[in-house]
């Protein structure tokens, strides 16, 4: 599949001095991934894709990238040229990406949300996420960057089971650190051995790392769909990384986007805070108990043709073709929230009145 990428090239990895994926030879490299920090932008209940103008929306969403962020943000709308500022190292980058909130459900059924966790080689970054955007591997094939206005949907908030969608199903998957940073013994890829689709059953003592992957194929015409997902789709043949087909019904190559989210749960690993029935304590803000709602949005906002020009030049961590700021700059943007009330600490229930569903 698409998604069996390296974990030992995108994060277990032991240096960042060492750039070649060894385990396999002629492989993707870590030069091969434009890989950048996204800092928390801010978090709040509103989603301008799914629920647009609808304040507050039905369930927690951390937000990064460019602070044009608003409820309802039309494709009209050009997001590059509203935006002032962003969250992420590429300075011409004021996309919105978003995810769900974990949180901590304890015995006495109070609930405390789970902070985020910089990631390796992006120390400093104030929560968030880290992003990736992939050109082909074969440093020969083109693909189209995404246009004013596009955004798409991968996941679903309302499952609690598996994804109708194969390929969906298999595009997102958790592994639980019980080390820094891994484990990531070679040829630990990405929805392997070492990763579930689910939430882990046991204490993640360093950590919880969720990724997810996008549709790598586009119909060339709609930058949305009702749905949002119906105008993208996955490779008809092969994998992003080899023999790459698309469907006729979407014929125009895309990047690979990968959203890489961590949330820190080291505080919560204490056996005597789970449940006494054997069943693990996480929750998405949405009420999934499961894993299997995990779900994450994305609207473009690239300015100009930058993000052309880096999958031109099949960037990788290293872009010259972009501008960049300090991870400490981009901490500094932030977008004051909409929908005010409290999202930390100890509370009650999850905020919006979520009740948790299985």
């Amino acid at each position: 599949m698409q998604y069996l990428i390296r974990a030992t090239v995108i994060v277990g990895i032991a240096t960042l001095a060492s750039t070649q994926n060894t385990s396999t030879p002629g492989g993707p490299t870590f030069n091969d991934f434009l890989r950048f920090s996204c800092s928390e932008l801010n978090i709040q209940r509103i989603d301008p894709l799914v629920t647009p103008g609808v304040v507050p929306s039905p369930h927690l969403h951390q937000f990064v990238g460019g602070n044009a962020l608003a409820p309802t943000m039309d494709p009209s709308m050009n997001i590059s040229d509203e935006a002032t500022c962003t969250t992420c190292t590429y300075t011409e980058d004021f996309s919105n990406y978003w995810t769900a909130v974990l949180f901590f459900k304890a015995r006495n059924g109070s609930f405390h949300r789970v902070p985020l966790m910089e990631n390796l080689g992006l120390e400093g970054q104030r929560g968030g996420m880290t992003v990736y955007y992939t050109a082909p591997y074969d440093k020969k094939t083109k693909v189209t960057a995404f246009k004013t206005g596009f955004r798409m949907l991968i996941g679903d908030p309302g499952y609690r089971a598996p994804s109708p969608i194969a390929q969906e199903y298999k595009s997102i998957a958790f592994r639980c650190f019980t080390e820094p940073w891994g484990p990531a013994p070679p040829a630990s890829e990405i929805g392997g051995d070492w990763d579930t689709r689910y939430f882990p059953n046991k204490p993640c003592p360093y950590g919880l790392r969720v990724n997810n992957f996008f549709p790598t194929c586009w119909d060339g015409v709609n930058v949305d769909s009702p749905d949002h997902k119906s105008h993208v789709a996955y490779p008809s043949k092969g994998t992003f990384e080899t023999d790459w087909e698309c469907p006729d019904t979407h014929p125009v190559k895309l990047p690979q986007i990968l959203y890489e989210t961590i949330w820190n749960t080291s505080a919560f690993n204490d056996a005597s805070m789970w449940p006494t029935d054997g069943t693990q304590p996480f929750v998405f803000s949405m009420g999934d108990p499961t894993g299997y709602g995990w779900h994450g949005d994305y609207l473009f906002g690239w300015k100009g043709d930058a993000l052309q020009r880096a999958m031109d030049r099949y960037c990788g961590t290293d872009c010259p073709v972009l501008e960049t700021q300090s991870i400490e700059k981009a901490n500094t943007c932030a977008k004051a929230v909409v929908v005010n009330e409290t999202v930390d600490g100890w509370l009650g229930g999850i905020p919006g009145g979520v009740k948790v569903t299985s």
